[in-house]
């Protein structure tokens, strides 16, 4: 596997021991903090003062979340499946007050590929925002840092403008490192492993389609987030989604670029490759011209026949010796005459 970026932070996301299906839970104060609340509370919560918005960040895999959804929130049941399913693409909607959508991030977790991508579903009716994935993620433990040290999103629209923000950002890293990588092996010798990289490049190649294929839907998502969410998605959310559609769209034309330059570094060091093929097998072509009238000769006064020539004779051997030196040299001549050599 072609040395990406360590990402051993991305590691120590989610804890382990969970409050139920909860990872996390926080309610907003409208001012940047947050404080906890539990899995009991938040299936009882009401906003006690102006501003405030509950938070939860679900594992989605456990079966509490499903009944939770479709009961404590009242949320459809087609929508519910979607929020728990594993078998998602990127995908966003409105329905009625409420927001929901599917977001792929990379996977950094470890033994991941860049392009396999995990799932943040989302719900939110601006009072109540849900999240929920199944693999372990970094982009909501980010947002959280901000909130408990006090300078967080004030809001249900920030925070999701943040996740979507930084699952973006981890896109760009994969990018950056594959383009990293296509310039190393363009700054590579000619005597590298032919083999070994074309390796890399069709990893690098198909880590490209992978992103490519996640990210273009994503986008789409996104414009139906800036075109149609709910009120209470205000106009500085919908700009800030707006620059997260133009970073995703310029990362989408980032992508297109490492793979035509994979592309090209590929059929270059296919070309030397087949060049250096082709001259092995050109030069043992004309070992093989020259020696062919010397061994005709050889063969010929090797054969076992009564009339040889020269059997008695003692210089006889030198005499061939010396007529097989003048063709070889009459060879070369000829060979470089023709430019052959």
């Amino acid at each position: 596997m072609m040395p990406f970026m360590d990402h051993m932070s991305e590691q120590q996301t989610d804890e382990i021991r969970l409050d139920g299906p909860l990872l996390f839970g926080r309610v907003l104060d409208g001012k940047g903090g947050a404080r906890r609340i539990n899995w009991a509370e938040a299936q009882v919560w009401q906003p006690q003062a102006p501003g405030e918005v509950m938070w939860l960040h679900l594992s989605r895999n456990e079966p509490e979340v499903e009944v939770w959804l479709e009961h404590g929130l009242k949320v459809a049941e087609p929508t519910v499946e979607l929020l728990v399913s594993d078998s998602t693409r990127p995908r966003a909607f409105r329905e009625g007050d409420a927001l929901v959508g599917v977001m792929r991030g990379i996977n950094f977790n470890p033994g991941a590929k860049p392009a396999d991508m995990i799932a943040m579903q989302l719900w939110s009716d601006g009072t109540r925002l849900v999240t929920l994935r199944r693999h372990r993620m970094q982009s909501p433990r980010d947002v959280l840092a901000a909130l408990d040290e006090g300078h967080g999103p004030r809001d249900a629209g920030r925070v999701i403008t943040e996740l979507v923000e930084a699952l973006i950002v981890r896109m760009s890293s994969s990018i950056v490192d594959m383009n990293a990588e296509i310039d190393r092996m363009e700054a590579t010798s000619e005597d590298a492993d032919a083999e070994e990289m074309l390796a890399r490049i069709s990893q690098i190649r198909r880590n490209s389609l992978g992103l490519q294929r996640h990210m273009a839907p994503q986008h789409e998502a996104l414009e139906i987030i800036s075109r149609d969410a709910p009120e209470w998605f205000d106009e500085g959310d919908r700009r800030e989604i707006a620059e997260s559609i133009d970073r995703l769209r310029r990362y989408l034309d980032d992508i297109d670029i490492s793979k035509e330059s994979a592309l090209v570094l590929q059929d270059d060091i296919r070309a030397r490759a087949v060049a250096r093929s082709e001259r092995t097998n050109y030069l043992l072509t004309i070992v093989a011209a020259i020696f062919l009238p010397l061994g005709f000769i050889t063969g010929l006064l090797g054969i076992n026949v009564g009339g040889m020539p020269g059997v008695e004779s003692g210089i006889a051997f030198w005499v061939v010796v010396g007529m097989c030196g003048a063709i070889f040299i009459m060879q070369l001549v000829l060979f470089w005459k023709w430019k052959w050599l």
